[in-house]
C-alpha cells in the first residue's frame, strides 16, 4: 500500500467511527435467519412476488417508498423482535406516485420507483434481513427482491445518463414540521463547524458526488448551501434541515440521518447513484390528496434544479 493509500485507509475507518455510529435507522449485518421459536414443519416457500411494486422510469431519478405498504397477510406472522418498529409512514407510497405522476405532467418522464406493499407489521423494507424479516425465514426472499429491483432500478437510471440519484422516501411525527434530509451523518456531525464537516463527506451518502459535482459544490456545500436540496426544497415552501436557512437540528431536535436504504443504495463506497433519505412530516405534506399533490410539485422544481445543478441532466 502506498501513502496515500495508508492515509486513505485511515481517514475512512475514522469516518465510519464518527458518522456510520449514529445512522437513525438499524443497519447491521445479514445474519442468519431461523424460523420462529417452538420448531414445528418447515413452512411452504412463498410467493413474494406480488408484495413488492416496481416501476420503470425515464430519467436518472429513483423513488423508494419501504414504508408505505398497508398489505396485513393472515399467513405471515406479525414482528415481534426487540426494538421493531411496526408503525407504517403514512401515504408514503400514495406520495410516491403522485411524485412520479408530476414529473410526467410537468417534463414527460417519469422516475423509477420502488415499493415495498406489506405492512411495517409485517416486514420492515428498511432494515437489515434479520430485523426486516423479524427473522421468519420465508419472507428472505422478498427482503433480496426488494433490493435487487432497487438494483435494477439504479441500473436503469445510470443508463439513462452516467450520475443517478435515489430518494428514499419516509415520514416522520417529530415536533419539528420539516423535511429531514438524512445524508447518514448524524445531527452531531451538523452541527460541527462547516471545516470539519466537510472532511466527513467521503463517509456520507452522497461520497460520490462531492468529488464530481458537476456544479463545482463540494463539502458542506452540498449539504446546506444555495444549490442543496435542503435549500430548493426551503424555496419552494417546504421547510427543511439541513438547508441555507435551518443548517442543523437543535440539539432537542430529533431527526433522522438515513438508515440501511441509504447506507446500501447510496455511493458511500462506490457506484454512480448516491442516496438522499427525504423525511416528510405529515401535516400538509402528506396528510390530504391535496397536500401531496402540492408537495409533489414542489418536489419536482427542487430536484429538476438539484439534478440540473450536480448532475448535469436536464430533460430533453
Amino acid at each position: 500500500m502506498t501513502r496515500t493509500g495508508a492515509r486513505r485507509e485511515a481517514r475512512w475507518a475514522l469516518g465510519t467511527v464518527l458518522v456510520l455510529g449514529a445512522l437513525a435507522c438499524g443497519s447491521g449485518g445479514d445474519g442468519a435467519v431461523t424460523l420462529p421459536p417452538g420448531g414445528g414443519a418447515a413452512v411452504a416457500p412463498l410467493d413474494v412476488t406480488g408484495w413488492v411494486a416496481a416501476t420503470d422510469g425515464t430519467m436518472p431519478l429513483v423513488i423508494v417508498a419501504p414504508h408505505g405498504g398497508d398489505l396485513v397477510p393472515t399467513e405471515l406472522p406479525d414482528r415481534t423482535c426487540a426494538g421493531c418498529e411496526t408503525v407504517n409512514d403514512a401515504n408514503t407510497r400514495a406520495l410516491a406516485i403522485e411524485i412520479a405522476d408530476a414529473f410526467a405532467r410537468r417534463i414527460g418522464k417519469r422516475p423509477f420507483v420502488v415499493a415495498n406493499l406489506l405492512s411495517r407489521r409485517k416486514f420492515d423494507a428498511n432494515r437489515d434481513l434479520t430485523e426486516a424479516t423479524g427473522s421468519y425465514a420465508p419472507l428472505a426472499p422478498l427482503w433480496t427482491l426488494f433490493h435487487q429491483r432497487i438494483d435494477s432500478a439504479k441500473a436503469r437510471a445510470a443508463r439513462v445518463h452516467p450520475r443517478a440519484l435515489l430518494i428514499d422516501l419516509h415520514g416522520h411525527a417529530h415536533a419539528v414540521p420539516r423535511l429531514e434530509l438524512g445524508y447518514l451523518l448524524s445531527a452531531a456531525n451538523l452541527r460541527l463547524p462547516d471545516s470539519i464537516v466537510t472532511p466527513l463527506m467521503f463517509a456520507s451518502s452522497i461520497a460520490r458526488l462531492d468529488s464530481s459535482a458537476r456544479s463545482g459544490d463540494a463539502g458542506v456545500v452540498l449539504l446546506r448551501g444555495a444549490r442543496s436540496l435542503g435549500t430548493r426544497f426551503a424555496q419552494s415552501g417546504f421547510p427543511a434541515v439541513p438547508s441555507a436557512s435551518d443548517p442543523a437540528p437543535a440539539v432537542s431536535d430529533a431527526y433522522f440521518n438515513g438508515g440501511y436504504d441509504t447506507q446500501r443504495h447510496g455511493s458511500q463506497v462506490a457506484g454512480p447513484v448516491d442516496a438522499i433519505q427525504i423525511e416528510c412530516n405529515y401535516a400538509g405534506v402528506r396528510d390530504t390528496p391535496a397536500a401531496r399533490a402540492n408537495f409533489a410539485e414542489a418536489f419536482v422544481t427542487a430536484t429538476l434544479a438539484y439534478l440540473a445543478d450536480h448532475y448535469g441532466w436536464v430533460p430533453a
